[in-house]
């Protein structure tokens, strides 16, 4: 069975890094684009990093553009989402999800269809 476990959440203050893991069990991410999207409470859902599965290309939201870095861990089949100098305002569960290269027709577009993880809280607060 194909899915994605997120870890590496936390009550941190202001100022704070944190680095998120997305697991991958029953695949290989190598061969799969994958997004970090967070939702904070009250909010719809946003999309706040992604990585290419061609060419590891990435994005960033303008949010955290600078403070964020996604990359692979291509040995422990993991995504990670180094995130520096944590604000408040990044507070919110982060998902990620993958989508098989066949499917990957530009970068940062997923769907329910997708696999999706369960989340992982993060919570800036001082």
């Amino acid at each position: 069975q194909k899915k994605v476990v997120e870890s590496g959440g936390g009550l941190v203050q202001p100022g704070d890094s944190l680095r998120l893991s997305c697991t991958a069990s029953g695949f290989f991410l190598d061969d799969y684009a994958v997004g970090w999207f967070r939702q904070a409470p009250g909010k719809e859902r946003e999309v706040v990093s992604c990585i290419s599965s061609s060419d590891d290309s990435t994005y960033h939201a303008d949010s955290v553009k600078g403070r964020f870095t996604i990359f692979r861990d291509n040995a422990r089949n993991t995504i990670y989402l180094r995130m520096n100098t944590l604000k408040p305002e990044d507070t919110g569960v982060y998902s990620c999800v993958a989508r098989h290269k066949r499917l990957e027709h530009s970068l940062c577009v997923f769907d329910r269809y997708d696999t999706w993880g369960q989340g992982t809280q993060v919570t800036v607060s001082s």
